[in-house]
């Protein structure tokens, strides 16, 4: 019969429905409120974090401030990988896309070379980086100084679709190998950074049928380092290979990942096809659509702990500001020590920069403080730093101190142990205690002195 031979030309659709249960995109629940939670945090960070990095300039060391913006914006998900492995159609599939006017582009060729943000409008249209960028209430404004060669590789898609009003898609360029910085015209690996720093979760997805590791994918794993628990793996297309090379690349994939990823728990890896196409016959469409859906649960977990998740990050923001002035402090206090009626201030102050440890700076830090040594910026960071700013433009933290205000040191730290762990403990009574208690992230701890015997 004639209908057959038209479903030949035309591939059959998977059934969706289980990307809608999963997901909850058919309810109609309010979302939760958390606008008194937010007042709160901001308020917290407002008081307590924000002047002790404005009075040591710590976002000339990171690159980091943290803006209003950035407090109340939803959730992120980030796309990363080497070029055509499938980010954007999977992006296209899991909001439906397929076959609208606003589906991404996709195809064999390397086809986004832009940083697309795809968030919730009320319908659709596309918005220009440059005026993303200058829209302070979004969380973009940061990205405004990796300039206009940047800008205009950044583009916005507001989709009018249930999920986007919980969470935004952040699809990169791909990562082509033995493509120079220089040839984008704008830092990549920076921006790349900028996105990683932020995500609430990153997606690295791999076309199994094309593995290859090559330099500018183990420069992104290191970028990724201390962001293993955000990380997710995605073998995708693998109904295009047979169960036994499947099985081969899964092998291949690890093995070159191994020296990059050394913690206890390896990322979560994914092993299915995200795309709206039926499975090929004769794969495991079961254990692909299985994968799917423990993928579908893994992203509602992180929309759901978002407010946990956004505490826990202003709060190891928090904890790096404190060793950054901590350090700075120690760097003055060195220099006014060695500084005598005669001595050349420049030359004195080189010498301490030149080599930090003959002064036990950074050794005195760790010593008196519960800071992890994977949390100490470097060095050759603090050479550029002073660079910049000049030691006699800082003050001891000790004569940061205001009658009424308290010294910042100590709000910075009772923020840490205390204001945030207990904003974290008012959202978490009602819902099942999760992986950001205490007891694992230790926020209950004050500092202490691991040099003083007990």
């Amino acid at each position: 019969p004639p209908e057959e031979v038209e479903d030949a030309s035309e591939p059959t659709k998977r059934d969706r429905s289980h990307l809608e249960n999963t997901l909850k995109l058919n309810e109609d629940k309010p979302a939760d409120d958390f606008s008194g939670v937010l007042q709160r945090l901001r308020k917290i960070y407002h008081s307590s974090i924000k002047p002790l990095e404005q009075s040591y300039r710590y976002n000339e060391l990171r690159q980091h401030e943290i803006t209003d913006g950035e407090i109340t914006s939803k959730p992120m998900v980030l796309f990363l990988g080497p070029w055509s492995v499938g980010k954007s159609s999977m992006i296209n599939y899991l909001l439906g896309l397929d076959d609208t006017p606003y589906q991404l582009y996709t195809g064999a060729e390397p086809t986004t070379s832009e940083f697309t943000v795809i968030m919730h409008g009320p319908k659709l249209k596309t918005i220009e980086g440059i005026v993303m960028a200058a829209d302070s209430a979004r969380s973009f404004s940061p990205l405004e100084k990796f300039g206009q060669n940047f800008l205009e590789k950044l583009i916005g898609i507001e989709v009018p679709h249930k999920l986007l009003e919980r969470v935004t898609f952040v699809d990169t360029p791909g990562i082509i190998e033995n493509r120079k910085q220089q040839e984008r015209g704008y830092p990549f690996n920076d921006v790349c950074q900028w996105f990683i720093d932020r995500a609430d979760l990153i997606f690295v997805v791999f076309d199994p049928t094309k593995l290859d590791v090559g330099l500018e994918l183990e420069m992104l794993f290191r970028q990724l380092k201390g962001r293993e628990s955000q990380i997710r793996i995605i073998l995708n297309k693998a109904d295009s290979l047979a169960t036994q090379e499947l099985m081969r690349v899964y092998g291949a994939l690890f093995w070159s990942l191994a020296p990059l990823i050394n913690v206890t728990e390896p990322p979560r890896v994914y092993v299915s096809s995200f795309w709206p196409q039926e499975y090929h016959p004769d794969t495991h469409k079961d254990l692909f659509l299985k994968e799917e859906i423990s993928l579908l649960e893994d992203l509602n977990q992180v929309i759901e702990n978002r407010m946990e998740n956004k505490i826990a990050f202003i709060r190891q923001h928090a904890i790096r500001v404190r060793i950054h002035a901590l350090l700075v402090d120690r760097y003055l206090q060195t220099y006014k020590d060695k500084m005598t009626f005669f001595s050349d201030g420049e030359l004195v102050f080189r010498d301490i920069v030149e080599d930090p440890d003959k002064f036990f700076i950074f050794k005195s830090i760790l010593a008196k403080t519960n800071v992890s040594k994977f949390d100490l910026p470097n060095r050759e960071a603090y050479k550029d730093f002073f660079g910049i700013n000049p030691i006699t433009s800082f003050k001891l933290l000790s004569q940061q101190c205001s009658y009424m205000g308290g010294c910042f040191l100590e709000k910075i730290e009772k923020a840490i142990t205390r204001e945030l762990p207990d904003l974290l403990g008012s959202i978490g009574l009602g819902k099942k205690p999760n992986i950001l208690s205490c007891d694992i992230t230790g926020c209950g701890e004050t500092p202490k002195n691991r040099y003083r015997k007990p």
